[in-house]
């Protein structure tokens, strides 16, 4: 047996509605919201998924400028041929592989840029730059 709702707000009469209407109203209610929920979650996910990869392209080119700031750093105390230059320039390349691996470009710390081609040079600062 359905209930009966009284609706005595419209001046006129009585008028009745079965409660299943009103039970409809607040299904509806929440299944908007349940949709405006599941808007806003996916929206939320949408916009954090794109940070990883401009923290990993921060995090690459700040590998890369330590790693070059360590070498100009080793070969001024010890010199171009020492084992610490030596370990610098490894460290240097390993940075800038995985950077290419990771974010298929590599930064450039001498020329302040990014290098969209496999093209840098494990040799590049292997000996004294040239004075004119």
């Amino acid at each position: 047996m359905a209930t009966v709702i009284f609706n005595t707000d419209t001046g006129g009469g009585e008028r009745y509605r079965p409660a299943t209407t009103m039970r409809h109203r607040i299904n509806t209610l929440g299944n908007w919201k349940f949709v405006l929920g599941t808007g806003q979650l996916a929206g939320g996910l949408a916009f954090f998924a794109g940070a990883p990869s401009a923290k990993a392209g921060d995090y690459c080119q700040e590998r890369i400028r330590h790693a070059d700031h360590q070498l100009h750093e080793a070969i001024e105390h010890h010199g171009y041929e020492s084992k610490q230059a030596a370990h610098a320039r490894h460290e240097l390349a390993e940075a800038r592989e995985y950077c290419w691996e990771h974010n298929h470009r590599w930064w450039d710390a001498d020329r302040n840029r990014w290098h969209s081609d496999r093209d840098w040079d494990d040799h590049d600062h292997d000996y004294p730059p040239h004075s004119n």
